[in-house]
Formats: C-alpha cells, structure tokens, sequence
C-alpha cells in the first residue's frame, strides 16, 4: 500500500480513463512481474521530506493513447543526464508516439531546457534539478515511479543510480560498459523485477547486438572482430589530431590508455595500455564511402567471445577496435611516450594535476565541430566460420552521418536514440528479461534493428558462403 491508497487484489479491476485492466493485466502490461509496484501509477505528492527537502515532485500520471483502433498503454520515462548524448535521447523520446511523459533531469536545468530541439513535443517534458553527487537527489526521481529510466550521466555514478533504480523498482539503461559492483547486482535486480541494460550505445551497444547475431548465424566462429568509431567527415578533418569532440575529451582519453585483450592466432595476446597504439599492434581497413582508416585496440575483446559461448579451440582471431583515420595513432603514441596519458598525478607548482583531465582542457575548445561540419560513425562486425559445412563469412555495417538539420550528430544519434531504444523497449514488454542483462543476446535483434531503421540508421549485411 502507498500513500493510503490500497493497490488492487489479483483478479480486482482497476480503471484508468476508459481502458479497465486487472491488476494483472496492467503488470504484465508494463514487464513488470505480477504485484509489482511497476505496475499502473497513480499521480501523487511527493513530501519535502522524501524529497530531502527540495520542492515537491509530482509523480508521473497514467497514460492512455488513442492511436487506431485500440487503446495501447503509452510509457513513461526518467533521463538521467542531458549533455551531448542525452539531448539526443530526449529529442528521440519526445518526437516518440509511444512515450506519453518524460522528465529529464541535469544538474543545469537551463541547459537542458535548451536543448529540447522538438519544440512541438514541449508539453510532454518537463525538468527537474538532478545533483548526482547526492543519493537522496537521484532517489527523488526515482521515486516518480517512471516506467524505466536512462542514465547517461558520467560514468562515475552510475552504480549509485543503478542501485537506486533498483531499490525503486524501476527499470534503467545506460550507455556504458558496466562495473564489477553493478555485474554483481543482477540477483538482486531479478528478484525486485527489475532489468538493468548497460553498455546500449554505439560503442558498446549497437555492436554487441550485431555481434551476437552474427555469431548466432554461424555453427561454428573461428574469427569475429568488431570495429567502432565516430571521427570527422574527411572535410571536417582539418586540425592536427583529425580528430573533433562528440564526447567528453577526458572519456576519451580514458579509453586511449587501457589495456587491451585480443585473441591472435588461437592465442590470447594481452596488450598494455601504453602500447595499444604500438605499429604492431595497429591495421588499416577500407570502408566503401568512408575510405582508409587505421584500426587500434580497444578493450576486451576475449570477454565478449566467452559471454557468447564461442570455442575457444576454433577461434583463431577476435579483437574490438577503434577506427581514426591515418597517423592519429602515430601521433597518439608519441603523446603517450611523453607520459601525457599517464595515470599519476603530476606536481606543478604544488598542485596535483590529471595529465589526462589537463590535455583535455587544453585541447577540447580547439577540436570542436562547426555548425556545418559532419561527424561519422561507423559500427562494423566481420565473423567467419562454418555454417551448414560451408565457410561463411558474415559482415554487418552501420555507417550514419551527423543529421545538419537538428545538429544531432551521428555520436548523438548511434547513442542516445540507442538508449531511448532500449528504455522503450524495456517498458513496453519487448525487452522481458530481468536483472543484469546484455545488448549481446537479450535485446531482440529485429524488433531493435527496425528501430533504429525508424530513425534512419540503417544496417548493411552480407553473408558470403564458399567451400
């Protein structure tokens, strides 16, 4: 019971404008398990107390559409982080028929007022003040009782918001890979109905989906190698690194110095994080419409062939890579010989400084991209073995473009539009499994691809069989 209010006995009728549901009905309904306090919502106050003090939220409302035919349950959604991929997933979720509300929370609301590009879909968003370095802030929202949440705040708090969502009962998404303390946290999430998807962006994200169905089309792997990138258009390449900004600089540099995992050979080859951008370890690839591009390690890659269940015995060669186009690896090797990427702290006059954190402060302002200028994202998955006794080689592709008409860029789009994906899907029932789960094998891979074909981000794909 909340508020007073007694919930509905299974069997018992509960009405919602004109559309009756039983309590059963209206859970499973919204992919919760039956009772669940995921179930329908009423609208309620929330105390200054709950609210430890702030102003008081109100709670989302019940929500029915009148599209066609029959009435269809609308969801609403939390975002959690409005910066450059969430504004993405907020313009994606207010242009969304299926969405009925959403409440997007950042620590600058004006920000992120701002940056709702869809002005016609204004009425279903509101703002809400977040400081996520503060636990009661982040349960504030979660105590909206919204029908699943993204996260795509900095990496650094994500354990802390999964952990609320879940103590909440509300489904999450995140864009990011995800920490050991939230890996750990998968019983406790099934056993409150809970799904928690990390790692549902481009890179990762878009890629593990592909992987594991190119994986699955095949008896037997012996090589799969996924690339991920997003990098300037050619002509927008025009400063030193040919190199421009769709993330946090210093995110980035995080991933430039991180060891890497590849499987050559049969062999598994770890690789220190100041030697991923070592000759040896580098390869060019061609992308028809996009050109040459060199190729450097990036992470894992061993993890993600085990979580598929792939042979080790028969799989010779995996690797994840990130592409860029020629000599930035050359250039970003010299930096990290320099000590630039280094993980100490250095001393200046007193001060300790984050090398890392210091070059993205100097170079972040310089790379940015003009008004005109296009960034391009590209996802690809290779995977070779045996299918019906025949070699079989199968690629899948993804290549999008920053969209000049919005100014969302293509990092904008493959993430944020991923993560709003992923958050629908959940809530609406097409995503059912609960706990920890992974984009590899429990999102629905035609159910998401067409999707994202929705949004205009389309996947090529090629199976080629030989003896």
């Amino acid at each position: 019971m909340k508020e007073g209010i007694p919930e509905p006995a299974d069997g018992q009728e509960r009405t919602l404008s004109s559309l009756t549901l039983t309590r059963n009905q209206a859970d499973r309904m919204m992919g919760a398990p039956r009772g669940s306090p995921l179930g329908m919502k009423t609208r309620r106050e929330i105390t200054p107390v709950e609210a430890g003090g702030e102003t008081p939220l109100t709670a989302f409302s019940p929500a029915v559409s009148t599209r066609g035919t029959q009435r269809e349950l609308q969801v609403r959604i939390l975002l959690l982080g409005v910066g450059m991929q969430g504004a993405a997933a907020l313009y994606d979720l207010a242009r969304s028929e299926d969405v009925e509300e959403v409440v997007a929370a950042d620590l600058d609301i004006d920000r992120a007022r701002a940056s709702l590009l869809f002005k016609p879909y204004r009425a279903k968003v509101r703002f809400e003040r977040l400081d996520a370095e503060h636990g009661e802030s982040i349960d504030r929202l979660m105590g909206l009782r919204p029908d699943a949440a993204i996260d795509l705040l900095p990496v650094a708090f994500h354990d802390a918001v999964t952990s609320s969502a879940i103590r909440n009962h509300i489904h999450i998404v995140n864009a990011s890979y995800p920490s050991m303390k939230i890996t750990a946290m998968s019983d406790e999430a099934e056993a409150q109905g809970v799904t928690v998807l990390p790692e549902f962006g481009m890179d990762p994200g878009i890629d593990l989906v592909l992987m594991g169905e190119a994986a699955r089309s095949l008896d037997t792997v012996e090589e799969i190698t996924t690339y991920g990138a997003g990098f300037p258009e050619r002509e927008a390449a025009d400063n030193p690194l040919k190199y421009k900004v769709t993330w946090n600089l210093a995110g980035v540099l995080e991933s430039y110095h991180r060891p890497a995992r590849i499987i050559r050979n049969g062999a598994v080859v770890d690789i220190a994080a100041d030697e991923v951008f070592s000759p040896e370890n580098i390869h060019e690839i061609d992308i028809e419409g996009v050109g040459r591009l060199e190729a450097f390690p990036n992470g894992d890659a061993a993890k993600y062939a085990d979580l598929l269940g792939i042979s080790r015995p028969e799989l010779r060669n995996t690797g994840r890579y990130v592409l860029r186009w020629p000599g930035h690896c050359a250039q970003w090797k010299t930096l990290a010989d320099l000590g630039l990427l280094d993980d100490e702290p250095l001393s200046v006059d007193g001060v300790s400084v984050n090398r890392r954190h210091y070059l993205a402060k100097l170079l972040e302002p310089r790379i940015q991209y003009a008004p005109g200028e296009r960034d391009v994202v590209v996802v690809r998955i290779e995977a070779a073995g045996v299918r019906a006794e025949s070699k079989t080689k199968v690629v899948h592709q993804v290549i999008d473009l920053r969209d000049l008409e919005t100014g969302i860029t293509a990092m904008g789009r493959t993430v944020g539009f991923t993560a709003s994906i992923g958050a629908q899907m959940i809530a609406s029932g097409r995503i059912a499994k609960r706990g920890v789960i992974s984009p590899l094998g429990d999102v629905p891979y035609e159910a998401f691809t067409r999707e994202l074909g929705k949004r205009g981000i389309g996947i090529e794909s090629d199976l080629t069989t030989g003896n």
